[in-house]
């Protein structure tokens, strides 16, 4: 019988250290000693155990480069490779950069496997005790302290940076996971539901264009900046009312949409707005190009009869203006998703059919958009049995079909 020293590799020490070293062989025979790190037997054989553990799952050469990684590394590997478009917005790899500056000075220098919760939550309170300086012909000057939101948002890009750490094995776990943020965040996501009345008033206030997208928005669901103002005509299908989304947020958003008769009249309006070419929702803004040469451009496009005309960027000026003119607060235009949800919820449609609709992947996201009507929680309150502990079994009985949501059983 083989000894198992061996095959499993054993913990040792050497005359010239106080540390626990490990020999074990690789899946190629080879004898590999190096240092646990620890001086806790204990700790070294765990150590053996997870080096034995990545051999035989074929990642022990990734989980040895993750050791010798440090977080100003990966972080650089990360902002190249999964945050630049085609994989994130152009917006988003920018909200990165600047999470990302502030993440480099305080973990930069440390290995990857070193950054632990509680250097997190020590980075976090630092963060919202310092002011945000700016700079100026005249040097630095400093105003009112970091917003929470700001510095929530860089802990939204060190946990997606580790995720992506501990998906290519080089983080066991992410440490992220067991940090409390300091503060709470308010209105950070709560959205704002749109009436109908509020939506006629809006409409009312705003332009052909305008009021084509609000009306699509609050039919369909779809994301604005991602998969609306992008569209071609070519993705419109008005004879079977559906219209094909091909890149989205998610794999999931990649989908044919149904499209309501509001909707499809919606598209029919903006599609005689429009004009020739290839946008639904051209901008009257042309491609970025040399100044120099953009008065020629534009003639010979002109005398090609080929539009210049890009897809529109934004709408938040006009969007603006309207809700100024309608007299109603100032909410996201993207709060108009969770309108959809929240409407479709109303109407009676299974949550696990709103989160189709909504073409997401996690079902917990539905909860964030989907928003419990005033109306059903007075029914379900109207509906509570005060005398609960005085009735005999088999007592209760089905709810009326009165008109209500029917969300709850009547006593």
């Amino acid at each position: 019988m083989a000894r198992p020293i061996e095959q499993d590799g054993a913990v040792y020490r050497r005359q010239d250290s106080s540390l626990w070293w490990m020999r074990y062989r690789d899946r190629q025979g080879i004898l590999r000693k190096e240092s646990t790190g620890v001086n806790d037997w204990q700790a070294a054989q765990k150590k053996l155990r997870e080096r034995l553990n990545a051999r035989d799952g074929n990642i022990l050469d990734i989980v040895r480069r993750g050791e010798a990684l440090n977080f100003g590394q990966w972080a650089d590997f990360f902002l190249d490779n999964y945050s630049k478009p085609p994989i994130r917005e152009l917006k988003t790899h920018a909200a990165n950069l600047r999470a990302a500056k502030h993440l480099k000075l305080a973990f930069g220098a440390r290995r990857l496997l070193d950054v632990t919760a509680d250097d997190i939550e020590l980075f976090l309170r630092e963060r919202l005790r310092q002011h945000i300086r700016t700079k100026t012909k005249s040097g630095y000057h400093e105003r009112g302290p970091v917003k929470p939101s700001t510095v929530h948002q860089e802990l939204r890009v060190l946990r997606r940076m580790l995720n992506v750490a501990v998906r290519k094995k080089l983080l066991p776990s992410n440490p992220c996971a067991s940090v409390e943020f300091p503060v709470a965040i308010k209105r950070l996501f709560k959205p704002h539901y749109v009436t109908w009345s509020e939506q006629q008033r809006i409409e009312r206030h705003s332009s052909q264009f305008l009021g084509n997208i609000v009306r699509i928005l609050t039919e369909t669901g779809l994301r604005i900046n991602k998969e609306l103002l992008p569209m071609r005509k070519d993705q419109l299908d008005i004879a079977n009312a559906t219209v094909w989304i091909p890149d989205s947020k998610t794999e999931h958003g990649v989908a044919e949409v149904p499209l309501t008769p509001i909707a499809v009249d919606a598209f029919r309006d903006q599609l005689s707005l429009a004009g020739p070419g290839d946008w639904i929702f051209p901008s009257p803004k042309t491609s970025r190009h040399c100044k120099s040469v953009k008065r020629i451009w534009r003639t010979a496009l002109r005398k090609a009869e080929i539009s210049y005309f890009q897809h529109c960027k934004s709408v938040k000026r006009i969007w603006r203006t309207a809700l100024r003119k309608a007299e109603i607060s100032y909410f996201r235009i993207y709060d108009l998703r969770s309108t959809y949800a929240t409407r479709l919820s109303a109407g009676g449609v299974a949550d696990e059919w709103v989160v189709q609709l909504l073409r997401q992947g996690n079902s917990d996201v539905f909860k964030k958009y989907s928003q419990m009507k005033l109306a059903m929680k007075r029914e379900a309150l109207e509906k509570l049995n005060r005398r609960a502990n005085e009735m005999t079994l088999g007592a209760a009985q089905a709810a009326p079909a009165d008109g209500g949501f029917g969300t709850v059983l009547v006593q």
